[in-house]
């Protein structure tokens, strides 16, 4: 029906166009303007009738783009609650395979996962000991050795505070004139050292200053026990042997005193204790003695 009336209009337009149209090339513009002041050529009825039939063509256009508009917007809603549609199944599928996935891991792995916490802190708990154990040995050692370096510094310093005093009294002893008073700081000294051989010797030599060789004897021999080759406790018990009239054993014992220490051969021209032998010409010479003074050097 709307073909009908579009084809209707067309054949209308065409029968009209010769009489509206129609203009000579050639013509003069007089006989132009006459004809335009002449008026239409269509009748009232014709143009009411093309003009409500465009009327309804228009109409028709409004309801057909209506029509394409109700389309178009029921098409994009049934695309938008398929979309809707599509993500809910996909959320709800991802939530079932969720949850499915949790139940079978609560069924059958949670026994799994708790024999695995259990071995985690059995073997946590191991390793704690073993550490513990190793640091507490560590820590014994470090105890042990510490109170032994304790001991030893506390050693020293005895022995550093006993050395001290030691040295004080050999000091007052140097200084000291009486024989017996001597013997009393060696005294001492051996109680603070005990067979201390350089104290027993100078000991033995006050001992002789008093008179009394078989006392500065037996010292020399408690020195002689523990050094052989002590120079001073040979010259001494030489002394004590020359002492007591025993001048086979003073020799003996001088030969050796001098040959460890050449020192005491000036010290045996001027010895008191050796007068007796001044005159023997072994011990001129033994001692360098080459005049009769016996002092010659």
């Amino acid at each position: 029906m709307r073909l009908a009336r579009l084809a209707l209009l067309g054949v209308l337009f065409m029968g009209l166009a010769p009489t509206v149209m129609a203009e000579p090339d050639e013509a003069p513009r007089q006989e132009a303007e006459s004809e335009i002041e002449k008026g239409p050529v269509i009748s009232q009825f014709r143009e009411n009738w093309i003009l409500g039939e465009l009327r309804n063509l228009r109409q028709d256009m409004m309801e057909y783009r209506n029509q394409m508009n109700l389309l178009v917007t029921d098409r994009e809603l049934e695309v938008a609650d398929k979309a809707m549609g599509y993500a809910t199944n996909t959320v709800t599928y991802f939530f079932y395979l969720i949850a499915g996935a949790a139940s079978i891991l609560a069924l059958v792995g949670w026994s799994t996962i708790r024999d695995l916490k259990d071995n985690v802190r059995v073997y946590a708990e191991k390793e704690m000991a073993r550490l513990t154990s190793e640091y507490e040995a560590r820590l014994a050692d470090l105890e042990r050795e510490l109170r032994k370096k304790s001991l030893t510094i506390a050693e020293n310093q005895e022995e550093i505070e006993r050395t001290n005093e030691i040295h004080s009294l050999w000091l007052k002893a140097t200084k000291e004139p009486s024989a017996q008073a001597k013997i009393e700081l060696y005294d001492r000294i051996l109680e603070l050292r005990p067979d201390d051989p350089e104290a027993l010797a100078w000991k033995a030599d006050a001992a002789l200053e008093l008179g009394e060789q078989r006392w500065a004897l037996s010292l020399c021999d408690r020195v002689l026990e523990v050094d052989e080759e002590n120079s001073h406790a040979l010259y001494q018990r030489a002394c004590a042997w020359a002492g007591l009239g025993e001048i086979d054993n003073a020799f003996t014992d001088l030969e050796a005193a001098i040959q460890t220490s050449e020192t005491l051969r000036r010290h045996a021209r001027s010895e008191e204790m050796f007068r007796p032998l001044h005159e023997l010409a072994r011990f001129q010479e033994l001692v360098g003695v080459t005049d009769d003074s016996g002092l010659a050097d």
